[in-house]
């Protein structure tokens, strides 16, 4: 299997934008960015599910967000908001299966959003919530 174009990037075999860099993450601009500053955060080591991610990386990438966010906001882009964006597998939207987050400088009238489903407008009812919880609690690890 080819080596994935993050770890190219990790490499220095691929182009990129830095914005950032140290030993464990490198933050660089999207080649095909959505809105103009839009960053892309990754841990060096190749990781392909933010849940397989050690937790040390993934609170740095968190941490590394953050300042990335106050550094947009300062900036003279005139960025008035951000999208933090992970995707965690294929099904949640994920194409480069390496671990990053997109951190995406928001504009007044730029055209970008999420978009969320109908949904119906009663809420689940408290049993349906309890069986929902007590799944997802019976194998959480702390």
């Amino acid at each position: 299997m080819p080596e994935c174009i993050f770890c190219r990037i990790v490499r220095g075999t691929q182009a990129s934008t830095k914005i950032f860099e140290d030993d464990n993450m490198i933050a660089f601009l999207d080649f095909k960015p959505i809105t103009k500053g839009h960053i892309l955060i990754i841990p060096k080591k190749h990781t392909e599910l933010l849940t397989e991610l050690e937790d040390n990386l993934a609170g740095g990438m968190i941490v590394l967000a953050k300042k990335i966010g106050k550094a947009l906001r300062k900036s003279k882009l005139n960025c008035h908001a951000v999208n933090y964006i992970m995707s965690d597998g294929a099904e949640a939207g994920q194409r480069i299966f390496h671990v990053h987050m997109h951190v995406i400088p928001r504009y007044r009238g730029d055209g970008f959003g999420l978009r969320m489903p109908e949904r119906d407008e009663d809420e689940e009812d408290e049993k349906k919530l309890e069986r929902t919880a007590a799944k997802i609690r019976k194998v959480f690890e702390r």
